[in-house]
């Protein structure tokens, strides 16, 4: 498989632009980590149901209704729960970001990983329930993917100028203004 010769520049500023975009949600989801314990111990269907009719909503249409006896069963252990999983995926996203903006390899092959494993879930999704917008998250995961394999793949074509030529010879010693050999020469 033969790829063009890359723009080192615009590969950079790409895998910039990705790094950030996880730092950016990794960020999002501790907050909303930290929002979600801000519900501990508290009556979580009378908060949502002061937000709802706040927001103008009519609080006898069926769908409310059905949210907030959900949100009724809700239990602390729950929340917590539900906050500690959303801190870890934060810190695989700021993992990510972090190892990308340090152009490490091995954040590369992470951001991969996760990144892939997510794209099957939005196809099933996305053929149960159409929407513009799961597509185009689809569509965007799927580029980050794509780029982060060919630029992994970019990277083990390229020759290795930084590391020096080994020599087979063993070294010549200095002794004064003299090379000094290997005994016999």
């Amino acid at each position: 498989m033969e790829f063009p010769p890359s723009n080192i520049e615009h590969e950079d500023r790409y895998l910039r632009w990705i790094a950030w975009l996880n730092v950016c949600k990794g960020v999002l989801l501790c907050l909303l980590a930290l929002g979600l314990l801000g519900f501990l111990h508290r009556d979580i269907d009378a908060i949502v149901g002061n937000w709802l009719s706040l927001l103008g909503m009519n609080m006898e249409n069926r769908h409310i209704v059905k949210l907030l006896a959900r949100l009724d069963h809700v239990t602390d252990k729950q929340v917590a729960e539900w906050s500690g999983i959303t801190f870890a995926v934060a810190g695989v996203f700021l993992t990510e970001g972090a190892g990308l903006l340090l152009r490490q390899e091995w954040a590369k092959y992470l951001t991969i990983g996760v990144t892939a494993s997510f794209v099957p879930l939005e196809i099933v999704e996305s053929i149960k329930h159409f929407g513009w917008l799961k597509l185009g998250l689809m569509v965007v995961n799927i580029a980050v993917v794509a780029f982060l394999v060919v630029s992994l793949l970019r990277e083990k074509r390229r020759p290795r100028q930084a590391l020096p030529a080994v020599s087979t010879q063993p070294p010549a010693t200095v002794a004064g203004c003299e090379a000094v050999g290997t005994p016999g020469s």
